[in-house]
Order: C-alpha cells, then sequence, then structure tokens
C-alpha cells in the first residue's frame, strides 16, 4: 500500500515538474521566427526527398526513372513543399530567393540566417564515385557536364534562377495577373517542370544553393570524398549564380512589368476629378429645382432663350457613371 502511495506521489511530482517545462516549450514553439524555421525545414524536407528520389531512380534504375521523371519529380516535390509552409515561411527552399527578398526589402535580414540554417541541417544527417559511367554523386548535387565550359555554365544558372524569380514575381504580384487564390502552388511546380524540360540540359539547372550545397557536404561526409568540391571546381557555381541570377530577375520585372501596372484607384479618383469639372452641380439651397424657367410678362418678341436645367438626381447619377 505503501508502495503504490510512494509511486503516485511520484507520478504527482513529475507532471509536476513537466508541465513548466512543457508550458516552456510550447511558448517556444509558438515564437514566430522558430515556427518560420520549422516550416522552411519541413518543406525544404520534403521538396528535396521527391526531387532527389527521381534523380536516383534515373541514375540507378534505367526502368524506373527519366529525365522527365527527374523534372515532375522536383517541380511537385516544390508544390508539396509550399502547401507544407507557404502560410508560415512563405516557403523559399531557396537560398536564392531568400536573398533576394532580403535585398529588396521585403523581408528581414535577421531571418536570412534562420532561413538558410533550415535548409542545411537536415542534411546533416559499395564504390562511391564523382564522375564516370558509374558515378553517383550526381544523385545528391550538380555536376559540370564535358559539353559545358564552367563560365558557359555559370551563365546557364544565372539567366534559369533569374526566369524563376521573374515568373514567381508574376505568379504572386496581385497588381498583374495573379494564379488563381489556392492554385498558386500547383502554378510553381509547373513552372519548375517547365524549367527542367527547356533549360535543364545544360547544368542541372540548381537554380537554388540550398538544394546543391548541403546535398554536396553530405556526399563529402558520407563516403565521396574531397573530390565532389574539386570536380571541375564547379562546385561554387550553384551558390553564387542563383543569388546573381534571382537579383537580377526580380528588378528586371519591377523595372519592366511591376513599375507600370496602372494603379486603378488613381485612375478613378482623376475620372471623378474630370466628371466634377464637366457636369454642373446646382446649389443646395435649392431642394426641387424647376425643369424649365419661364419668364412672367414678357412679351413673345423679347422673351429671353429658355435653358433646360438637368435635375440634381440626374446629375449625380452621371456623376457616378
Amino acid at each position: 500500500m505503501a508502495e503504490s502511495d510512494r509511486k503516485r506521489r511520484s507520478t504527482r511530482n513529475s507532471k509536476m515538474v513537466s508541465s513548466p517545462v512543457v508550458t516552456k516549450m510550447q511558448a517556444i514553439m509558438q515564437k514566430e521566427m522558430v515556427r518560420e524555421f520549422l516550416a522552411e525545414f519541413m518543406s525544404t524536407y520534403v521538396m528535396m526527398v521527391f526531387g532527389l528520389g527521381s534523380v536516383a531512380h534515373m541514375v540507378l534504375g534505367e526502368k524506373f526513372g527519366s529525365y522527365l521523371s527527374v523534372n515532375l519529380g522536383f517541380g511537385f516535390g516544390v508544390t508539396m513543399g509550399v502547401h507544407m509552409a507557404g502560410n508560415i515561411s512563405g516557403a523559399h527552399m531557396n537560398a536564392a530567393l531568400t536573398f533576394t527578398n532580403c535585398a529588396l526589402g521585403r523581408m528581414s535580414w535577421k531571418k536570412f540566417p534562420v532561413y538558410i540554417l533550415a535548409a542545411i541541417i537536415q542534411f546533416s544527417g559499395g564504390h562511391l564515385t564523382v564522375t564516370g559511367p558509374t558515378a553517383t554523386a550526381s544523385i545528391f548535387a550538380t555536376y559540370l557536364p564535358e559539353h559545358m565550359t564552367l563560365w558557359r555554365g555559370f551563365l546557364d544558372e544565372v539567366i534559369v534562377t533569374g526566369i524563376l524569380q521573374l515568373c514567381l514575381f508574376a505568379i504572386t504580384d496581385k497588381e498583374n495577373n495573379p494564379a488563381l487564390q489556392g492554385t498558386q502552388a500547383l502554378v510553381i511546380g509547373i513552372l519548375i517542370v517547365v524549367i527542367g524540360l527547356s533549360l535543364g540540359m545544360n547544368t542541372g539547372y540548381a537554380m537554388n544553393p540550398s538544394r546543391d550545397l548541403p546535398p554536396r557536404f553530405f556526399t563529402f561526409i558520407a563516403g565521396w570524398g574531397i573530390q565532389v568540391f574539386r570536380a571541375r571546381d564547379w562546385w561554387w557555381v550553384p551558390v553564387v549564380a542563383p543569388l546573381l541570377g534571382a537579383y537580377l530577375g526580380a528588378i528586371i520585372y519591377l523595372v519592366f512589368i511591376g513599375s507600370s501596372i496602372p494603379r486603378r484607384p488613381q485612375i478613378l479618383e482623376n475620372s471623378m476629378k474630370y466628371e466634377d469639372r464637366r457636369i454642373p452641380v446646382l446649389p443646395k439651397t435649392m431642394s426641387n429645382p424647376p425643369t424649365t424657367l419661364t419668364p412672367v410678362s414678357v412679351s413673345p418678341a423679347n422673351r429671353p432663350s429658355v435653358r433646360t436645367v438637368p435635375p440634381l438626381s440626374d446629375s449625380i447619377h452621371l456623376e457616378h457613371f
């Protein structure tokens, strides 16, 4: 009996001890920065599972994968990532997009390392080769093909990332012709598929430091060795080129499209002012104005011309039209 009482008291005491800890943990989890970090972590993880899984199918299984399946895997992996974190962190899943939003003042710079850390940390945890016919390092990161030079590859990554950012601004610009509410994730996924199918052959369209650098570190630790950073000196291009490309794509959109979209409220305001100048308004003291003005005791020869004055209601109707 005494033993059961001790167990009961022990359980009660443990609950009393754990309750403040749980409360503190809940308070931490509710902080905006923490929620954004975890959201970016999960969305990037989901995107990489689908994307790199499709690459593994193409590299390892001749009958199970293709170039088309890789594009679909990454495209709809992004779609699932947007659904995962779109309303919490914006589901960047891409350090280049985060950098561009900070550079344009759309997001605080203090969030930049949080978003990048979320992308990197989820990758912390036979004969492995980087090049050659049996190379498998390309499952995880991009490598420059033989038909491309380093600087042509750099330019290619700048262009494809610029197009990505350019189209993302168009998809989300409420002052232009954005995707319908609820369809943004699907449209962004289709955008990734289209870029991969049309422009992805040259360099593997990394377009994303978060997609390329963390997996490269993973392969370095997992056994592929230092060659993952030495192969054709390519490793830095998917880190630097997407940052430049995304920023240029954003500037091009804002200059050519964003700043030229007419602001409807201003146009309506101007038209109202024009109507106010064009249509006569009767004095407020005249509550029931006559429709005609007929002079009294004036001969027909000397009768002045008669002008019809529109009713007040008609004037108001035209002004609103």
